[in-house]
């Protein structure tokens, strides 16, 4: 597989074991901050507000936004899925820093498994399971799996590895430890009890969906070239919809410090430009910390209808929170 071949990879040319050449390390910028704010009006309080940064943590640095940081070591991974058909879900996702402007990202993403994918008409695919690390100057930022559809240029080659599912709920004490330990006490709290729901009353559209692909690197030809996608119109990159997922938890829950894992991310429908989408929170668990509290959530994106009702549900993403 060549670096200057980007005609691929497809399905039958990976093989388990194998590490993806990399996509270019990226050096985060203040910029990038703008950019990500624009396209999903995150209103995380420590990335937007550098003198709450500071209050919280003690250092004179500004915070990439986490959800950020995420997407670029996403989008660094995606040299395995150019020729995704969908990605299906993240799991495992362990988030072990915050990272700072000025920081450069570089991301390992190796091949866990394959397994065989019945056709499609006269489409072959198959499943393809990664793993990914990506770290900085200070260490490793984040840990996690995904699976993916990926095209096969002819028959599949006969892979039939055991590929896990979306990963089971890890137990809140055992990413305790990847809080950070900031002083919580200069963010709002949240009055939310276990097991309340709450619907964010502001919907959200997707726009500059090619935008958030290019800035991450996103190689997906799905999300660039509108006569690839099996819907006939350019696909939106899922992890765009948990961005907004994660901006409207900015909003009701404006409280919150930071994410320190998801138990998972699962694409369960397909998003495409111009969607209108509903998000609903809700708070499965929580543990008291040293500072705050970790908040396990579940919350969901569905697209609006036309005549504006509610339909099925695009994305379930499930992640652990620190707030106070």
């Amino acid at each position: 597989m060549s670096n200057g071949n980007n005609d691929g990879p497809y399905y039958d040319e990976f093989t388990k074991g194998m590490t993806i050449p990399p996509l270019p390390p990226v050096t985060v910028t203040e910029a990038d901050n703008v950019a990500y704010r624009m396209i999903t009006g995150d209103q995380h309080l420590a990335s937007a507000d550098r003198r709450m940064y500071a209050a919280l943590s003690g250092s004179d640095g500004a915070l990439v936004y986490p959800a950020l940081a995420m997407q670029y070591s996403i989008g660094q991974t995606t040299n395995a899925t150019r020729k995704a058909i969908a990605n299906l879900y993240y799991r495992s996702v362990r988030i072990l820093r915050t990272v700072e402007v000025g920081e450069t990202l570089r991301t390992t993403t190796t091949v866990l498994g394959l397994a065989d994918g019945r056709p499609k008409g006269d489409q072959h695919r198959g499943k393809v399971w990664l793993g990914i690390e990506t770290v900085g100057e200070n260490g490793p930022v984040v840990r996690y799996e995904r699976c993916a559809l990926v095209a096969s240029r002819g028959p599949v080659p006969g892979h039939a590895d055991e590929i896990p599912g979306p990963s089971d709920p890890v137990p809140l004490a055992e990413v305790a430890a990847l809080a950070p330990q900031w002083d919580l006490g200069h963010l709002p709290a949240t009055d939310w009890a276990v097991g309340e729901e709450r619907s964010d009353a502001m919907r959200d559209h997707v726009d500059l969906a090619p935008s958030l692909a290019r800035l991450t690197f996103n190689q997906a030809f799905v999300h660039r070239d509108s006569t690839v996608s099996i819907y006939g119109k350019r696909l939106v990159y899922g992890g765009h919809v948990q961005g907004l997922a994660q901006s409207s938890l900015s909003r009701v829950l404006p409280g919150i410090a930071t994410v320190v894992a998801w138990d998972g991310c699962d694409h369960v429908g397909p998003a495409f430009e111009g969607d209108l989408l509903q998000f609903r929170h809700k708070l499965v668990e929580e543990l008291a910390v040293d500072n705050g509290r970790l908040m396990r959530f579940e919350i969901r994106a569905a697209a609006v209808k036309e005549a504006g009702e509610t339909g099925d549900d695009i994305l379930v993403w499930t992640p652990i929170c620190l707030a106070p």
